[in-house]
């Protein structure tokens, strides 16, 4: 299996894990009479792009814990020339304690070979360490499936997060990969450090440091900007971006700033400015200018349900001077049925050749079992659920 084939189903196989995002974190709480299945629950989503420019999948998803150990498994398949599906890409995420302050987590990638057997693509073990003095000790190794069908280590990553102070958090990650001397090499290293100056101010800067060639780390890229919470209901977030240049210069390349507000009975406002310098047609003066803004407005219903309208706007490469644009909105809407089901409709228009918005997404899902809950997937205890979506193209 060649390297450009892993990265297609890869790349396809995330996809599919970004088409079930929005509602992972969203299970149903177990009926009295499945009370044997209390730590597990299931999903299944069957994907139809309206656009048909993509072959039709469905995806199976099993979540399951058991004496101290969790175990997720994810399994994707797709329609064949006779109708019919079959496995494609498969996941299997296991995660447990190896002691007390150590939890260990091994992720294996499967796809199909020739012959429609299961074949191992890709593994990733993940060791955490928990320290006395409060300090976290990360070591990450990847490793993917070589021609001969054995496992090969393609990157490493080592990451330690320690408390310098009480305001303040630092954490350190390196990645390494192989070299020409068959060992490894660290090849980008990261800096966070987050410090709190009062109850409402987070200051934050991640640092990126790439290799200068003579043994030393040579700073790439500085994040660096501040969190502002007003009463734990409105949020302010700035964000700058300084980016080395081919000259060797560190100058400012980006700025975002990101508001977020409570508004009367319990609607939520997010907005996302992004200034750049890199203006789509090539015009700009080298100063930093509105490229996009997207809004996202969260609105309950007295029925219990929820609405939730997401707008893009973006410059017009065509036409660079003018402002933003809207280029794309999301509809979702959540309306609960009786005995804690709920019925979703998530709905994506995009810009058309005719600068108006169509529908190239329509999402329905149906959802049973009780009440809704919000439950971490990672310590889902006492949950049972069942879900199954249904993509449908737009009614004409």
């Amino acid at each position: 299996m060649n390297r450009e084939l892993v990265g297609r189903q890869i790349l396809f196989f995330l996809m599919a894990l970004w088409l079930l995002q929005p509602r992972l974190l969203s299970q149903t709480e177990a009926n009295s009479d499945t009370a044997s299945n209390e730590n597990t629950w299931t999903a299944t989503t069957e994907d139809k792009n309206p656009l048909q420019d993509s072959i039709p999948t469905k995806t199976h998803q099993i979540h399951t814990e058991a004496n101290g150990r969790t175990v997720d498994k994810t399994v994707t398949e797709r329609r064949g020339f006779d109708g019919s599906y079959g496995p494609y890409l498969e996941t299997e995420k296991e995660s447990g304690h190896v002691d007390s302050g150590t939890v260990r987590t091994v992720e294996r990638l499967f796809g199909r070979d020739p012959n429609g057997g299961r074949t191992l693509i890709r593994m990733t073990e993940e060791e955490s360490r928990s320290l006395p003095d409060g300090q976290t000790q990360v070591i990450r190794t990847v490793s993917d499936s070589t021609v001969n069908g054995d496992l090969q280590v393609v990157k490493r990553e080592l990451q330690d997060t320690r408390q310098i102070g009480s305001n303040v958090q630092e954490t350190t990650t390196t990645v390494l990969s192989p070299d020409v001397n068959g060992g490894f090499s660290p090849t980008i290293r990261y800096q966070e450090r987050s410090t709190r100056g009062n109850e409402e101010d987070v200051q934050f800067k991640r640092t990126t440091l790439l290799p200068d060639g003579s043994g030393n780390w040579q700073v790439h890229e500085v994040r660096q900007g501040t969190i502002t919470d007003e009463n734990r209901k409105n949020q302010t977030k700035e964000e700058s971006v300084w980016r080395r240049s081919t000259e060797g210069n560190l100058s400012v390349v980006e700025r975002i700033v990101s508001k977020q507000s409570e508004g009367a009975q319990g609607e939520e406002r997010k907005t996302v400015e992004t200034f750049s310098n890199t203006v789509p047609g090539g015009f700009g003066d080298g100063s930093l200018i509105l490229n996009q803004r997207v809004t996202t407005v969260r609105r309950l219903q007295t029925d219990g349900g929820e609405i939730t309208e997401e707008q893009i706007e973006q410059k017009n490469p065509g036409d660079p001077r003018a402002g933003v644009r809207l280029t794309q909105k999301r509809l979702d809407i959540v309306r609960p049925k009786i005995r804690g089901a709920t019925e979703e409709e998530h709905t994506i228009q995009s810009l058309d050749s005719n600068g108006g918005l169509s529908t190239v997404w329509v999402d329905t899902r149906q959802k049973t079992g009780g009440n809704s809950i919000e439950v971490d997937t990672r310590k889902a205890e006492g949950t049972n659920h069942v879900q199954v979506n249904t993509r449908e193209a737009p009614k004409p």
